[in-house]
Parts: structure tokens; sequence; C-alpha cells
């Protein structure tokens, strides 16, 4: 079967997120077609799951949490993967599937994806997720084969802008003919992205547990592929209001909370949830987003937008299945009062934030 979609990672959050929005809309006839997946680690412990991503009757995927008031507790099953690949035992079979199938790239290599080592081409492969997407990119080119769309799904701000600056260096060292350099950086479309689910356990060999909020922000430009029609997917014309919304709202509010949780030595296995059934701690939230927050996002013309963003992570944060712990959510704690709250007043200057500040002290 041709795969148009092949994606560079197996974590649960794809199987909960990229991976079941083009099953359902497989389901509908809105997608390019199935997805090859690739793994990208060679790690042993992965290979049952990766084994399992491609069973004809698919893997599970449930769904818990708290939707426009209503408890949601529901299980389907996921079925958009139709092949199942190793970078480290298939190489070639990744190389033909890359060159002769796909349309669009998806990734999620984790924290540490972007990374690459001094040994990155000690083998026969190379080692990081760049280097083996260059090469790719390489062998593509070389079979005069046209461009494609890549969407990578880190957790990094402009992940396609700096993805295409990270071949593009690395372009220059391996294969550096100026032909292949227009092709990269004319013929493929890098995409840069917003992702935001929370997936919270995994299910073995594969599949897992998931919130019913989901959202993939594409940002839009010529040329661009998505690999599905789906109300989770939006093609944007910029995402700064995303993710300013999902910074300055969701992660604040997480740090917020934290900040509550270290200063007044609470549980130590306490968790979001469980912290909000505490009226005061709730109301001081609450407050914080009526009275700075909200604020700052109407002061940029997104204050609707906030406001039903507020009402979605308030549900989210409620979520009766989900075990989200702040002594979690408390690492790095300084470097996210800069992130989350700090860079919210410079973006908004003139709006008065004084608990907030309060938390940030002498950040």
């Amino acid at each position: 079967m041709t795969t148009p979609i092949l994606q560079f990672g197996t974590s649960r959050f794809l199987q909960a997120h990229a991976d079941l929005f083009v099953s359902e809309a497989l389901e509908r006839g809105e997608a390019l077609g199935r997805i090859t997946v690739v793994q990208t680690t060679g790690a042993p412990e992965r290979a049952g799951r990766l084994a399992a991503l491609a069973v004809p009757d698919g893997y599970p995927v449930i769904v818990r949490g708290r939707k426009d008031g209503q408890d949601i507790d529901s299980t389907q099953r996921a079925t958009s993967i139709a092949r199942a690949l190793s970078t480290a035992t298939d190489w070639h079979a990744v190389e033909t599937v890359f060159c002769d199938e796909a349309e669009v790239v998806i990734s999620n290599t984790g924290d540490t994806g972007y990374q690459i080592g001094a040994d990155d081409l000690a083998g026969p492969v190379p080692a990081s997720f760049p280097g083996k997407l260059l090469a790719l990119l390489h062998a593509r080119y070389s079979a005069n084969r046209r461009g494609l769309t890549v969407l990578p799904c880190e957790l990094v701000a402009r992940n396609g802008d700096v993805l295409k600056r990270l071949i593009l260096n690395l372009q220059a060292d391996r294969y550096p003919e100026s032909d292949f350099r227009k092709w990269l950086s004319d013929e493929v479309i890098w995409a840069n992205t917003l992702v935001d689910r929370i997936v919270s356990e995994p299910i073995e060999p594969a599949g897992a547990v998931a919130e019913p909020y989901a959202l993939w922000a594409i940002e839009r430009q010529p040329g661009l592929k998505v690999p599905c029609s789906h109300p989770d997917i939006l093609v944007v014309d910029d995402l700064t209001p995303y993710e300013k919304l999902k910074l300055h709202v969701l992660n604040l509010g997480h740090t917020v909370l934290a900040d509550i949780w270290m200063k007044e030595n609470r549980p130590a296995d306490e968790t979001v949830k469980a912290i909000l059934a505490d009226s005061r701690v709730r109301e001081r939230l609450l407050s914080v987003y009526r009275q700075e927050v909200v604020p700052g996002f109407v002061a940029k013309g997104l204050g609707t937008e906030a406001q039903d963003y507020v009402a979605a992570t308030l549900e989210r944060f409620d979520n009766p299945f989900l075990d989200h712990r702040l002594r979690d959510i408390a690492n790095h704690h300084a470097e996210k009062l800069v992130r989350r709250i700090v860079d919210f007043h410079a973006w908004t200057p003139d709006v008065p934030k004084p608990e907030l500040l309060a938390i940030a002290g002498g950040q």
C-alpha cells in the first residue's frame, strides 16, 4: 500500500494526536492516505510498540476528560498506520518510502530531537534525526523527485524555521551542491506548527490515554499540504495568537499553581485538580485570569479568544481522570517564570499585573 504520510517518531503523543486524526479522517475520505511510521532511535525496548502500531485492527486510544461541561470516557481504535519501520534495521525501505511515496513528513522526536552529536556520521546511517532527514532529502533530490511538506511537531518555537536552518547548515557541510540547496529552500515546504494535547499515559504495547482537547495549528504558506482535514487541525495565517494563548494561559496557569504549591508547602503528591478543589486557590487563579491575563489579551485584540481558551483550560485542569502532579510542573520553575509571566508582561506592558509580577519576583 502506498503511504503518502511518513512519520518519524512512535511517541504516545503522535498516536493520540496526528495518527488518530488521520484515522478519523480516513473514515470520512478526507485524508491523503495512510501512514508509514519510522522509529529513529533503534531503542530495543520500543520494538514491541513498533510492531503493534501497524496491526490490521489498529491500537486503542482512550479519551478521558471534561469537555463542554460533560465528562467523557470513550475508546476508539486508530487504524491509520499501514507500515512500521526502523532506521536501525530498515534504512533502505525507509529511503524507498521517502523517495517514492511520501508527500507529507511528520516528526515528533522528543526534547533532544534536533541535537547533532560529534559522532553523527560514525555509522552507515546518521545518528541524529536532522542527519537522517538530510540524507533522505538528498536521496529524494538525487532521484529527481519533487519536494514535499515537512510538519515538525516538536515543542520548539517556529519549529519549521528552526529545522530548516539546521538542515541547511548540515547541507553546506555534507552535500554542498548549490542546486540541492536551492531545492531544499524552494521545493521543500518547512511548516511552523503548534501542537497541544495532554496524552497522560501509554497503553502497552501500543495506544494511549488522552484528554478530549486537541489542537494542531499549522501556519499557512504557498504549496503547503496537510495530511487530512480534521476539526482539530487549523491552517492559520499566523501562529502567534495560538502560541501566546498556550504559553500565557495554560502554561502560565500551571506555573501560578506550582508557585502556590511550593510557597505553601502543600502535599508532595498534590495534583492540579486537587489544588483547584481548594476554593481559595481556585479563586486566586480565576482572579489572575480575569484581572491580568484576559485584559492583556484584550489589549492585543484577542479578548474573545482568551476568554474561550481560559474556559477550555479550566476544564482541562479539572479533568477527573488526569493526575497531573504539581511537583512535575514545578521543575525548572525559575525559567518558566520568565517565559510564562515575565515575557507576558513584556508583550503587554501597559496592562497592570500586580499578582503576576509578585509571583515572578526578581526574575
